[in-house]
C-alpha cells in the first residue's frame, strides 16, 4: 500500500527532473538523501521500501542507536557538526562524512578510520556565508585544508557541502551555492592527487530546486519527505 512518505517521494523525484531539465542535467546524476535525524525507525524503513537508499543523519548518538537496528541495507551519511572526540563512534557508523570542516577532525578520522581498515568518503564544509553560527571552514581557506587532507591516506575527498543563510525566498540561496560551485571549480583545477571535486552537497527542502540549478549533486531532504519533525 502506498504511504504519504512514498507519495511524498514521488513528488519530489518529480521535481527534481525538471529543475535539472531547466538546466539541461540528467536527473540521475543528483542524488536525493531523505534526512532522517529525529525520524524513527518505522517511517525510514517506509522510505526503504519506497525506494529511498541514501539517508542523512546529524547527532552521533542518535544515528548510534538507529543505524544497527536498521542495518546497512543503505548507505548512511553523517551531515551534522561532528566533535574530534565523536570520531571514534562514526567509522563504523557511516559511509560518507559531510562536516569536515577541520584539520584536527580529519586526522582523527583518518586515524580511527585505520584502526578498522576502512576508507571514508568525506566531504569539506565551507561556511559561504561567513555567518558566525554556522559550522564550516573559511572559504579561503579551503583549498589548503583539502591538499592537508589528501595526505590522509584512509580518507578520500569527493567533493564540498555548504548551508545557506535560511530565508523564506529560495532565491537567496543561489548566490550561496554558485560560491560552492566556483569553489569546487577552483580546487578541482588545482589537481590535487586523490582528491575528487565531483560531489557538491547543498539544497534542502526549501531551496533544493535552486541548488540543482547550480551544480548540486547531493541535495539534502528532510521534512518534505517525513514531514515536520517532532522533537520530544
Amino acid at each position: 500500500m502506498a504511504t504519504q512518505i512514498a507519495a511524498n517521494i514521488r513528488l519530489i523525484k518529480q521535481r527534481i527532473a525538471a529543475a535539472a531539465a531547466r538546466r539541461g542535467r540528467d536527473p540521475e546524476s543528483i542524488r536525493l538523501m531523505a534526512v532522517s535525524k529525529t525520524v524513527d525507525p518505522r517511517r525510514i524503513r517506509e522510505a526503504i521500501e519506497a525506494g529511498m537508499t541514501l539517508f542523512g543523519e546529524n547527532y552521533v548518538q542518535e544515528a548510534r542507536e538507529k543505524i544497527p537496528d536498521i542495518g546497512h541495507v543503505v548507505e548512511w551519511h553523517m551531515i551534522g557538526h561532528l566533535q574530534t572526540n565523536k570520531a571514534k563512534y562514526v567509522v563504523n557508523l557511516f559511509d560518507w562524512i559531510h562536516s569536515v570542516d577541520r584539520l584536527e577532525l580529519a586526522q582523527e578520522l583518518n586515524k580511527r578510520a585505520g584502526q578498522h581498515s576502512r576508507n571514508l568518503n568525506v566531504l569539506i564544509e565551507v561556511n559561504v556565508s561567513g555567518e558566525e553560527s554556522k559550522n564550516g571552514a573559511e572559504p579561503s581557506q579551503v583549498l589548503e585544508l583539502v591538499r592537508q587532507i589528501s595526505l590522509l591516506p584512509n580518507l578520500s575527498v569527493r567533493g564540498l557541502m555548504t548551508m545557506p543563510p535560511y530565508s523564506d525566498n529560495p532565491e537567496t540561496s543561489r548566490p550561496y551555492f554558485i560560491a560552492l560551485r566556483q569553489l569546487r571549480e577552483t580546487i578541482a583545477g588545482a589537481a590535487i592527487p586523490d582528491v575528487r571535486m565531483d560531489h557538491l552537497s547543498m539544497g534542502m527542502t526549501d531551496d533544493f530546486e535552486v541548488a540543482i540549478e547550480e551544480g548540486a549533486t547531493i541535495i539534502r531532504v528532510g521534512r518534505a519527505i517525513f514531514g515536520a519533525r517532532s522533537y520530544t
